[in-house]
């Protein structure tokens, strides 16, 4: 069995499920995977049933403890001359202004070599890195001061990830997008590069897990109108302009009940604007919202509702979007980001225009008054994330990605 380093930043937060999922399927495909992490999450977006077993078998690198300065000594001490000249070199040449970020590249470059003793005591084959952050840079000097390979994975716009990303890709093996869009992007911004390699390979939901017990019933007309979200309360998701469309219908004449699962992850100041928000329009009664929630309550809230919304600002692609599709629910959805690769308007959902209750009320509105429009777009969704997004399928390209890299790294070791 392969053993790999797998390094996700604030492990495992409320949008984390996707990586315990690609982690089973790993395994299942004979990689073991040593989980690292940058720090713990807050305690307030623990969700998971799993969380407590996924904290109890990570290796968190912050805060630093005298074992770990140590091992970072050693790693330091064995790259010698050499490897302490690739480092100096990386932080001279890295594309950041200011003296204070190059001082914060030195003590990323001790928390990579803190990486490169454990991928030397633990024989990692490879590590991966689920970031274009400073988790990245994590890797590459790990990569520089202990020869380990690396590979990065894009899950949003390049801007969001900060600077040097040149350097950050220039030193991985490969590199993986969740989308054709951000393979574009990645394409213009590191076009100069004289080795790119990056490929496709998106997120996914486990469809065994997510399937319906009990068929998809539209609404009748009468009654609550139950609307489902998931999302993390941050502005990107646009959680306000969904209030406010569930304002728009009540005037309309229908009764919208919406529910919004997911965690504040601004110190509960989003939140606060929502519930003011709330308030202020009068829909104490209409919405709820219902903190980070186990994945067994996302599955019976989306049974139970009649559409899926979600009002995203951007979204590289929407996990969370994958799991309605999948338990045949209608969603109405921002055609932001990624989103026009996972649903196509009018065919296994409905897509509306970002920053507009209006657009979004509509799209609803669709749904509550036309049943058979729901019904028509509900089981071809469950086929698409059948055939194109399923949580293996990251797995396999990342099994395939790293055997290539081992094996050519072995041979050009035997060849030595």
């Amino acid at each position: 069995m392969v053993r790999i380093g797998y390094l996700v930043p604030e492990f495992p937060g409320q949008t984390h499920i996707f990586f315990w999922r690609e982690l089973r399927s790993l395994r299942e495909m004979g990689v073991e995977c040593d989980l690292i992490s940058t720090k713990r999450p807050p305690m307030r977006i623990i969700s998971h049933s799993w969380s407590r077993e996924a904290m109890a078998r990570t290796t968190y690198l912050s805060p630093p403890t005298f074992g770990a300065i140590r091992a970072a000594v050693g790693a330091l001490a064995r790259s010698g001359p050499l490897g302490w000249w690739r480092v100096a070199r990386a932080i001279a040449g890295a594309e950041v202004t200011g003296p204070a970020r190059r001082i914060r590249l030195c003590g990323l470059a001790l928390g990579g070599a803190h990486l490169a003793a454990l991928a030397r005591r633990r024989e990692w084959r490879h590590l991966h890195v689920h970031s274009c952050a400073d988790s990245a840079h994590l890797a590459m000097f790990a990569h520089l001061i202990g020869g380990i390979p690396y590979s990065v994975m894009l899950h949003g716009p390049m801007e969001d990830y900060g600077p040097n990303q040149t350097m950050k890709w220039r030193h991985a093996a490969f590199g993986i997008v969740i989308t054709r869009k951000l393979l574009q992007e990645v394409r213009t911004a590191l076009g100069k590069l004289e080795r790119l390699d990056v490929e496709v390979a998106p997120m996914g939901v486990n469809i065994r897990e997510f399937v319906r017990s009990t068929p998809y019933i539209p609404w009748s007309g009468s009654g609550p109108f139950r609307i489902y979200a998931c999302g993390r309360l941050n502005p990107c998701k646009g959680h306000d302009d969904l209030i406010r469309a569930v304002g728009l219908l009540h005037a309309a004449g229908i009764d919208a009940r919406l529910q919004i699962a997911g965690a504040d992850d601004s110190r509960g100041l989003y939140q606060r604007s929502l519930e003011a928000l709330i308030a202020e329009l009068q829909l104490q009664d209409a919405v709820t919202l219902l903190g980070a929630v186990a994945e067994d309550r996302v599955r019976r809230g989306l049974e139970e509702s009649h559409v899926f919304a979600l009002a995203s600002l951007h979204e590289p692609l929407g996990v969370a979007i994958m799991e309605a599709m999948a338990m045949e629910l209608p969603v109405v959805v921002t055609r932001a980001g990624g989103v026009p690769e996972l649903v196509s308007d009018g065919v296994d959902g409905v897509l509306v225009d970002p920053r507009s209750p209006e657009d979004l009320a509509r799209g609803l509105t669709r749904i509550a008054r036309d049943p058979e429009l729901a019904k028509r777009i509900a089981a071809p969704a469950r086929m698409k994330i059948e055939s194109a997004f399923q949580s293996d399928q990251s797995a396999r390209v990342l099994v395939r990605r790293v055997t290539s890299v081992d094996l050519a790294s072995r041979g050009t070791a035997s060849a030595a």
